[in-house]
């Protein structure tokens, strides 16, 4: 059973950074498609970045474009979430998921179709 922990989260003030970490046991595909997703307390779940592992291409929801960067390090099984210039309405538990086709395969706008998750991890934002 593949499982996904994400790490990273905590309290920050407007403005600032954070970086979401999502380590994942070993893949037995060599490719697959790995998003970030959040939720806010009493909000539906919302896609904010996808990274397909084949070519490496990234997706955005318009909201984080410029402020938040998804990358990968394959030789630690991570894939990490920057997050700059945080706002107040970035607080959210935040997830990992994956997939095994591509970030255009899934509706990334609520993640539906991912096959695996995490458990999330918190970001809170003080203005």
């Amino acid at each position: 059973q593949l499982q996904l922990v994400e790490s990273g989260g905590g309290l920050v003030q407007a403005g600032g950074s954070l970086r979401l970490s999502c380590a994942i046991s070993s893949f037995t595909v060599d490719y697959y498609a790995i998003g970030w997703f959040r939720q806010a307390p009493g909000k539906g779940r919302e896609g904010v970045a996808c990274l397909d592992s084949a070519d490496g291409r990234t997706s955005y929801v318009d909201s984080v474009k410029g402020r938040f960067t998804i990358s990968r390090d394959s030789t630690k099984n991570t894939v990490y979430l920057q997050m700059n210039i945080l706002k107040p309405e970035d607080a959210a538990t935040y997830y990992c998921a994956t997939g095994f086709g591509r970030c255009g395969d899934y509706d990334l706008s609520t993640g539906n179709g991912m096959d695996y998750w995490g458990k999330g991890t918190l970001v809170s934002v003080a203005s």
